[in-house]
């Protein structure tokens, strides 16, 4: 062998050697980083296929009416929950040997890899379904290196742990659909109004498409396009045997009915009411050691949708044609559960509800619970005060305080706490508080659960202390039940993702804040606001919807400058309604100052209409006197100003109004003890 010939021999197999060594070399490696990713996903484990859900909200009947979602509107469902016509349209158009790899498709990736090398960019993915899950479930969607490394990582982990159709579930109610919609079921009911369950093949085309992009192929953005597109998936699924040329051209021939606008109208019902419940729910689940921003929560409210629906239509009704602003609330008086609220005009150009988030001052309306406090301290209906034109002095002698009635008009001298409160006088109720003290009235307040001040002002028997309506219409709700404690509440039952109970409602036990003497006595005197007889300088505060009534109602207005209230109830129902403009603008249209007490009579009137009437009942102790209602004294024939009225027992008159009716057997008596013949009396007995 020439030297030449062995040198190359021995060229030949030190390349021989080095090849072999950097190919075991190149194997290991692949062996080890292939057993360094296996353990590595055993390590890690499953990755979690859940994600943030809708919360579903349900009437007290168990009606959707609404959802609650963080950034993402979505709802799971199962796999075969969906329409295989949508589950093939996917697999045809993202993934069409989805299942003969193993969560990637080399081919592809090669083939996107040499375009990206070309263009300099990453303008090809070449992900697979399980890929574009791992993007959707856990990463960005920056187009990098690093984020296309870890996606590949966690796809193998989702190949590793689960099986096809779980992947592909998983996808499937996350893909972004477009419009806030992430998930099948989401995009089926906001796109058609129906369950993917229910799609058709048309439907399933078209729906399959808009994940490329959504803001191009949205049918709503640009329906064309999106039609378009829909026909290229049809051909897809033709060629790959999902689909019959016949079916091909029956979907492609098929009308597309869009029902996005009926959706948008669906989730609207009673959105102020829903805020409240989210956040009543937040607490309870913060109380449960749960995080409500889990989502997938069922909660079931206490909304009847027949009150929310007299709500709205009371408010659209009788509201003017200018920026005043309403809330209405409606409470069960056994309960305390909410039925309905409307916490503004249009939630859509304002969330801020009026009905639980604004404070204002109530005016008269808080007059019942000062009067409340009365009644504990030796007032009754028929206690009179003088209430003429007065200037109170208070801090010491310090300062002076004026109060003005609405009308500017004063009575002429005394009058009854019954006809005080019907008419609304203010000198009354700032005399009241100076006979009785500050604190009973502070301590009634408390009891109530009502904002109270520690300041010693007569003011705030006008109602200057701020207060929101929904806690306004809870306390009135206590004294229609007859002084027992409520507490509002919107929830019924709240049930995890899982379907298990984790609250449900149950009746608290009652407190008895006043005597149910007290508390009847108040609701009688409050259903004089609608009785005429009370009119003095001022009409009784009702009077103007005594026409309109059909029932018996007990209630009080107030006003302040720039506020109107009315709260009242039956023995089944409170319903508090607030007028007002946002930013505090003075009320000077009548049209504004009026609208408040429509609106609550249309609204009490509509929820019981073809209901027969409540009457509110006396409990013992408590006794009913037709009285004078000039006098406070037991009526005769004589006083044309007569009322039923219901006092205490030991408060009951004694004395009749007039000594000289011709035929007052009393009056009779009188002037034959005159006379010393027994038998003459006899005689004209």
């Amino acid at each position: 062998m020439s030297r030449q010939s062995y040198r190359r021999k021995k060229k030949r197999q030190k390349w021989i050697k080095h090849t072999v060594f950097i190919t075991v070399a190149l194997i290991s490696a692949v062996a080890v980083s292939l057993l360094g990713i296996r353990l590595y996903a055993q390590i890690a484990g499953a990755p979690p296929l859940t994600v943030t859900k809708a919360s579903v909200f349900l009437d007290s009947n168990g009606n959707r009416i609404g959802d609650h979602f963080t950034a993402e509107r979505r709802y799971w469902v199962e796999l075969d929950e969906i329409s295989p016509y949508l589950i093939d349209a996917t697999v045809a158009v993202e993934d069409k040997d989805y299942y003969k790899h193993n969560g990637f498709d080399f081919s592809r990736i090669a083939s996107a890899l040499l375009t990206d090398l070309k263009t300099q960019s990453m303008a090809e993915g070449a992900s697979t379904i399980t890929m574009q899950l791992a993007r959707n479930l856990y990463l960005s969607l920056d187009k990098t290196w690093t984020r296309k490394i870890q996606e590949s990582f966690y796809a193998y982990r989702l190949e590793t742990f689960y099986n096809k159709d779980e992947i592909l579930e998983g996808y499937l109610n996350t893909v972004n659909y477009g419009h806030g919609m992430y998930g099948v079921e989401a995009a089926s009911r906001y796109y058609f109004g129906k369950s993917a369950s229910e799609l058709t093949l048309a439907e399933s085309a078209l729906l399959a498409g808009i994940p490329k992009g959504p803001s191009i192929y949205s049918p709503i953005n640009d329906f064309e396009k999106s039609t378009n597109r829909q026909k290229t998936i049809l051909g897809l699924m033709e060629d790959q045997k999902y689909i019959s040329l016949e079916e091909k051209e029956r979907a492609i021939s098929e009308k597309i009915v869009l029902k996005n606008e009926q959706w948008t109208a669906a989730k609207s019902i009673a959105p102020y009411f829903l805020d409240v419940v989210w956040q009543e729910a937040e607490q309870i689940l913060k109380n449960e050691n749960k995080n409500i921003r889990e989502g997938g929560w069922v909660i079931k409210t206490t909304l009847n949708q027949a009150h929310q629906q007299a709500a709205e239509q009371a408010i659209e009704n009788n509201m003017p044609d200018s920026d005043l602003q309403a809330g209405l609330v409606s409470m069960d008086v056994k309960t305390g559960q909410v039925t309905a609220l409307v916490g503004g005009r249009d939630y859509e150009k304002s969330s801020f509800n009026r009905v639980t988030q604004a404070a204002r001052q109530p005016g008269s309306s808080i007059k019942p619970f000062l009067y409340a406090a009365a009644l504990e301290n030796g007032f009754s209906p028929l206690t009179y005060l003088n209430v003429g034109e007065t200037i109170f002095t208070y801090d010491n002698g310090r300062a002076t305080y004026k109060p003005q009635n609405v009308n500017g008009q004063f009575a002429d001298g005394e009058m009854s706490l019954a006809q005080a409160i019907a008419i609304s006088d203010n000198i009354y109720a700032v005399k009241t508080l100076e006979k009785i003290g500050y604190e009973p009235f502070r301590d009634m307040l408390e009891r109530f659960d009502l904002n109270y001040s520690k300041a010693n002002n007569p003011s705030i028997a006008l109602g200057t202390i701020e207060t929101s309506l929904y806690d306004l219409t809870n306390a009135y709700n206590t004294l229609a039940a007859q002084g027992k404690q409520r507490q509002a509440t919107t929830i019924l039952s709240i049930e995890d993702a899982n379907g298990e109970i984790v609250y449900e409602y149950k009746k608290p036990e009652e407190k008895q804040v006043i005597s149910e003497e007290d508390a009847f006595i108040l609701t009688d005197m409050l259903t004089g606001i609608f009785d005429p007889i009370y009119s003095d300088y001022s009409p009784a505060t009702g009077v103007s919807l005594r026409p309109r009534m059909t029932h018996t109602y007990a209630a009080k207005s107030g006003t302040t400058v720039s506020d109107q209230w009315i709260l009242g109830f039956t023995p089944s129902i409170t319903a508090g309604v607030w007028n007002g403009y946002d930013q505090g603008k003075t009320l000077s249209v009548q049209e504004d100052m009026a609208a408040s007490k429509q609106v609550w009579i249309d609204f009490m009137e509509a929820i019981n209409e073809g209901k027969p009437n409540e009457t509110f009942e006396a409990p013992d102790g408590v006794e009913g006197v037709v009285v004078d209602i000039e006098t406070g004294k037991l009526a005769t024939d004589a006083c044309p100003k007569q009322r039923l009225i219901y006092v205490k027992k030991e408060d009951v008159p004694t004395e009749k109004c007039s000594s000289t009716e011709l035929f007052d057997n009393d009056s009779w008596n009188n002037f034959l003890d005159l006379f010393p013949f027994e038998a003459f009396k006899n005689f004209l007995n």
